[in-house]
C-alpha cells in the first residue's frame, strides 16, 4: 500500500507542478498580448520601439516573441520536471 500512496503523491506533485507552469505561462501570455497590446496601449504610446510605439509593437510582434519564448521555457521546464519525477523519455 505504501508504494501506491507514494506513487499517488508523486503523481499529484507532478501534475500540480505541470498545471502551475501552464497557468503561469498563460497569465504571462495574456498580460503581454491582451494587456500590453490592447489595454495598456495608450499608456505605452509614448515609448518608441523600432519607429513605432511600444503598445503597437507588443500587439504586432512582442506578443508573438513572448509566446515563442514561453514555448521554449515550457519545453525546458517540463524536461526538468520529468527528470525530477522519473518520467523522462
Amino acid at each position: 500500500m505504501t508504494d501506491q500512496n507514494t506513487t499517488r503523491e508523486s503523481d499529484k506533485a507532478y501534475w500540480s507542478a505541470n498545471v502551475r507552469i501552464i497557468l503561469v505561462s498563460l497569465v504571462i501570455w495574456a498580460v503581454v498580448s491582451f494587456g500590453f497590446g490592447i489595454l495598456l496601449r495608450p499608456a505605452l504610446s509614448g515609448i518608441a520601439v523600432g519607429g513605432t510605439d511600444l503598445g503597437f509593437w507588443f500587439a504586432q510582434q512582442g506578443s508573438i516573441l513572448v509566446f515563442l519564448a514561453l514555448i521554449f521555457f515550457y519545453a525546458w521546464r517540463m524536461n526538468t520536471l520529468d527528470k525530477e519525477h522519473g518520467v523522462e523519455e
